[in-house]
């Protein structure tokens, strides 16, 4: 079990512009983003045993978090393929 926190921008540190960016200039990026935060830090809180909970909640917790990496990966990659244009 791996008890590194996912931030965002150690996932995919070749996009931190455009993570920066999109994170000012679009609010629903913005929300995701936040959401994916918290829920890393809850993922982590678990893992590292600061409190317990059943396997059953924190694997829900990583499926939900790698659900909102993948859609702030499209975004960031939408994103990167139109300023390159």
């Amino acid at each position: 079990m791996s008890l590194e926190k996912h931030d965002l921008i150690r996932e995919i540190p070749e996009s931190k512009d455009a993570i920066h960016h999109l994170k000012t200039s679009n609010n629903h990026f913005a929300k995701l983003f936040d959401e994916y935060h918290e829920v890393d830090h809850a993922v982590h809180h678990f893992e590292v045993g600061a409190e317990n909970t059943s396997d059953e909640h924190l694997e829900n917790l990583k499926k939900q978090r790698l659900n909102l990496k993948d859609q702030l990966s499209g975004m960031i990659r939408e994103y990167e393929s139109s300023a390159s244009q």
